[in-house]
């Protein structure tokens, strides 16, 4: 409760008309710079993902708003310097790693929902794949069963939830490498089939659309041949 409180207490002293979002770099997430958002830069890509028809163009949609931020967030911070994979930018202060893009883009995501953008697709936080002694993440979305209804003009959407799960240490954000067609238990005690996707921008260079992939193919293996 009191870390509840404390949290709330924080959002309280955040600027009414912009959105801070902290960006990892440096590898393993050792470096973090606090990205400040304006307003009229979220209102304008949370309104281009809402004008998406279906759920995989919403997923594209958000990937190319990914890249938008991280271009936003390379002027505020050393990130500009990060290119694709690990190898390219070695040595240069302000390079991301899988480990960096996975939690600053499950951040940037969050706080895109917070502020309405997904209807058709929910975050389900991280997810890893393992092979050998190599690991990767990236964050992960999934279909929603049912489309949220369209958000009218002008209706006030909580602004806090990103910033709840940026600063509480939850227990299980990165979950265990599942199949895509994990089920999920629904409404009647039925079980339904809900796809879900990787959107992983450590395969691109910097500001660059994030790669859309069904999460089962990420966890074999694919992806862009970078390293």
């Amino acid at each position: 409760m009191f870390r509840i409180a404390f949290c709330l207490g924080l959002l309280l002293t955040l600027p009414a008309h912009a959105a801070e979002v902290a960006i990892c770099f440096n590898y393993g997430c050792q470096s973090e710079a606090k990205i400040s958002f304006a307003e009229p830069l979220i209102e304008q890509l949370v309104t281009h993902v809402q004008e998406a028809d279906n759920a995989q163009e919403e997923r594209l949609r958000l990937a190319e708003v990914v890249g938008q931020l991280y271009r936003e967030a390379g002027r505020q911070s050393p990130i500009k310097a990060d290119r694709k994979g690990d190898y390219l930018d070695e040595g240069v202060y302000g390079k991301m790693d899988c480990i960096d893009h996975s939690e600053s883009t499950t951040r940037l995501l969050a706080m895109l929902e917070a502020h309405g953008a997904m209807r058709f697709n929910r975050l389900i936080g991280q997810k890893r794949r393992s092979f050998l002694i190599f690991q990767h993440f990236s964050a992960a979305l999934e279909e929603r069963e049912v489309p949220l209804a369209r958000k009218s003009r002008g209706e006030p959407v909580p602004d806090y939830v990103p910033y709840l799960l940026v600063l509480c240490d939850c227990d299980g954000l990165i979950d265990k490498a599942v199949s895509n067609e994990e089920r999920t238990p629904a409404a009647g005690g039925r079980d339904v089939v809900l796809p879900r996707f990787v959107v992983d921008s450590w395969f691109v260079e910097h500001g660059e659309a994030a790669v859309v992939l069904p999460l089962d193919a990420w966890l074999e293996g694919e992806g862009p041949n970078v390293q």
